[in-house]
């Protein structure tokens, strides 16, 4: 869906376009123990490539356990378009949330949409598009902040505005931090896992990821944490397409 301020925030150069090396390395390790699962994959696509941060990291992570598939990405914004091909990858301009992704019906292997799903106003547009493009029983990886995290419920307690949290496109108000990221939907572990579950996924695992902004001396709790996905900063799902193809 179409949105002027949304537009104008994420063409912005300031607006940040990775979600952090720890998190892209959790995720790179799920795909990796997905795809060995799988017996290796030909197609790779990451929805909401931004930068090409997270491809980077999963090509160089599949690299070592001798997979080589094709990655290509899809985003919106062009700026981080331009950014991801500037790293090799093959990038197009594209929505899932607005029509159709520009891609053929079961031609994907794996989807990754790591750190996007939070952005998007219809979010089951976002998974019905997902499926359509996996092939019979191929697989999601998908990250997204985690609304339960361990400091979140901390900071409700004391009536703060959760982290990751916004109630504006153009300011900060009643929460920590300092970027306007354009945040409109947030999940605990069971949303999160309910929502995969209705929209046509199966055998749904998540784990827990740091995330990379926490205060340097929460670091250590935050990755201990992480054992425990209801408390984590990020949650990584891997789902795998329901139907024919297992």
């Amino acid at each position: 869906m179409e949105n002027r301020a949304l537009r104008r925030l994420y063409e912005h150069p300031d607006t940040p376009r990775a979600i952090g090396s720890d998190p892209a390395a959790y995720q790179a390790r799920v795909v990796a123990d997905v795809l060995a699962r799988r017996g290796g994959a030909r197609v790779l696509l990451d929805v909401g490539c931004g930068d090409g941060t997270t491809a980077e990291v999963l090509r160089a992570c599949l690299a070592t356990e001798g997979s080589r598939p094709f990655i290509a990405g899809v985003d919106w914004s062009s700026v981080a378009a331009t950014a991801a091909g500037r790293r090799g990858f093959a990038v197009v301009r594209g929505t899932a949330d607005d029509g159709r992704l520009p891609f053929r019906s079961e031609s994907v292997d794996v989807v990754v949409v790591s750190e996007m799903i939070e952005h998007v106003v219809d979010t089951d547009a976002v998974l019905e598009e997902a499926r359509r493009v996996l092939v019979p029983g191929g697989a999601l990886v998908l990250s997204t902040p985690n609304l339960a995290a361990w400091y979140n419920r901390a900071l409700l307690a004391v009536g703060v505005q959760p982290v990751f949290s916004e109630v504006s496109l153009r300011g900060i108000y009643g929460r920590p931090g300092r970027e306007v990221v354009g945040h409109l939907r947030l999940f605990t572990r069971r949303a999160l896992s309910e929502l995969l579950a209705a929209s046509g996924f199966e055998e749904v695992g998540i784990v827990g990821a740091p995330y990379h902004d926490v205060p340097r001396p929460f670091r250590p709790l935050d990755r201990l944490l992480c054992r425990t996905p209801g408390l984590a900063s990020i949650l990584v799902a891997a789902a795998r397409k329901a139907g024919p193809g297992r």
